[in-house]
């Protein structure tokens, strides 16, 4: 390897205050959680945690140059995104009075939905594409990495958000247990619905 354990250490902490600025990762996280409980929002931390990792390897093998070259795609890609959240809340919304146990199209669809979900916030999470067509040339001299380097980088851009988002989506699980009411329940779900449609409405101008 080219770098020290410090150096992957030290970017392991940036990451980590990545995954802890709260954006629409967070929101996202917050409304499949109350949703659907922990079972709804895994896939969601898993294709952020993929995400990531696009992010990084393309970051590894110098494509920032990608963010401007291809600056329709983003935005087409930033509105397909908000698209899929507007529907997810408006699906959320006109089920809000079902039971937790019941089979709902967003908390049951689950795994797809939420992976794609997730993979696409963060593709066009604008912070993400700072970060790592940024930041992460900062850590690293890219001339120097060697695949060793590389499958550390990646793994490291997997790892520390998916173990925040699961940690995140567990806490928000816990808390939307003691609720146990039809009418907090559709308290929640009503709140859960508002807030996918406002990552629906917040990605095209982020």
């Amino acid at each position: 390897m080219s770098f020290t354990p410090l150096d992957f250490a030290l970017y392991a902490g940036a990451l980590f205050i990545l995954f802890a600025t709260p954006g629409p990762v967070w929101l996202a996280t917050i409304a499949r959680s109350m949703a659907g409980g922990f079972q709804a929002a895994w896939p969601l931390a898993l294709g952020v945690a993929l995400g990531d990792v696009v992010w990084s390897v393309g970051a590894v093998f110098g494509v920032s140059w990608i963010v401007s070259e291809i600056e329709g795609f983003m935005t087409y890609l930033r509105y397909g995104s908000s698209a899929v959240f507007l529907i997810m809340g408006a699906m959320v919304i006109r089920h809000a009075g079902d039971g937790i146990s019941e089979d709902r199209a967003l908390t049951r669809p689950g795994m797809m939905a939420g992976f794609v979900a997730g993979l696409v916030v963060i593709l066009s999470n604008p912070k993400a594409i700072l970060f790592y067509m940024g930041v992460l040339p900062g850590f690293f001299d890219l001339t120097r990495i060697t695949t060793p380097d590389l499958i550390v980088i990646a793994s490291l851009s997997f790892a520390v958000p998916l173990a925040g988002n699961l940690v995140f989506a567990v806490f928000v699980d816990r808390m939307r247990r003691f609720v146990t009411t039809p009418r907090a329940l559709r308290r929640i779900n009503l709140t859960a619905g508002c807030l996918l449609i406002a990552v629906g409405l917040v990605i095209p101008f982020t």
